[in-house]
């Protein structure tokens, strides 16, 4: 197995055991405004390994596209609060498979707004992983409430800015995307958690949300170096191992389970997700053949 996979693997694991620990506040102690607030000052640790050698600290903010920066800045701050919200609320995996709808969402941006092709196949397995989201979640069964509703608010708010991180992730610096993004964040959730009353966390509680926001900056980090080291055809399916520790950690820390229609579900959203990125590398990797084959006769690109 490459090492890039298993560094994803692992930056994957990592993200979720952040989650957990994030989940452990409940709605009964700080706000959500507080929580994000915490845990993206205690991120701010990894920023310096994330920079390069040729990065200079003065020209961090200095953006070749700032408007689709601070766009997409603003659209992560709001997808960490609606999943702080849901991860506080509902279920680990619950939360999980409604945040994995992303795909559905970014598929539609895609042709909307980027004017791609999105093939058949690609549309049929991303409707497989809502099949399995409506059968974890069964609206009609079970109450529905705030929770799902900022669950598929971080869905939709991730699909935006995974959009605009295609058009500008050739022209800006990680350490740009990722400077941009903790200080809106910041400013954000500590403007907000000012206006709605800071409760000043207890000793065990800081020391949560340190361990939470190393291991977010630590799952950055390694998926960076991942990325580096494997093709996204490689690392893709390896982002639903979350769903896997959703199950695991609820179980074991929240006492969270699922009947056999949900695992069910679950199932379907990991299997779908990962025909869908496999689909991906296999096209990618036919139209590059195609090119090779075409140039090589001296025909130019098709």
């Amino acid at each position: 197995m490459p090492i890039g996979v298993l560094l994803a693997v692992l930056s994957y694991s990592i993200y979720a055991l952040s989650d957990s620990t994030l989940k452990s506040f409940g709605t009964g102690t700080l706000s959500t405004f507080e929580l994000n607030f915490f845990l993206n000052l205690f991120t701010l640790v990894a920023l310096p390994f994330a920079r390069r050698k040729d990065d200079s600290w003065r020209t961090m903010f200095a953006f070749r596209r700032p408007a689709l920066m601070h766009a997409r800045a603003l659209l992560q701050t709001v997808a960490g609060l609606c999943f702080t919200a849901a991860l506080t609320r509902i279920p680990f995996a619950e939360t999980y498979s409604l945040v994995f709808l992303t795909p559905l969402f970014l598929g539609l941006l895609s042709v909307v707004v980027l004017k791609e092709q999105v093939v058949l196949t690609r549309w049929f397995l991303v409707g497989a992983s809502f099949i399995g989201v409506l059968i974890v979640v069964r609206p009609g069964f079970h109450e529905l409430g705030f929770g799902q509703a900022a669950a598929i608010g971080c869905a939709i708010a991730a699909a935006g800015a995974n959009v605009i991180l295609r058009v500008i992730s050739k022209d800006e610096r990680h350490t740009s995307i990722m400077a941009i993004n903790v200080t809106y964040q910041l400013v954000i959730n500590g403007v907000l958690m000012a206006l709605g009353g800071f409760l000043v966390p207890n000793p065990y509680g800081l020391l949560r949300l340190a361990f939470a926001g190393a291991c977010s900056g630590a799952g950055a980090l390694l998926l960076i170096r991942a990325m580096q080291r494997a093709p996204a055809s490689q690392i893709g399916p390896t982002n639903y191992v979350q769903i896997l520790w959703a199950v695991l950690l609820g179980a074991v820390f929240y006492g969270e389970t699922q009947d056999a229609i949900g695992y069910g579900g679950l199932m379907l959203i990991v299997v779908a997700g990962i025909a869908t990125v496999f689909s991906d590398g296999a096209q990618a990797r036919i139209v590059g053949r195609w090119t090779e084959f075409r140039a090589r006769r001296g025909e130019g690109t098709p």
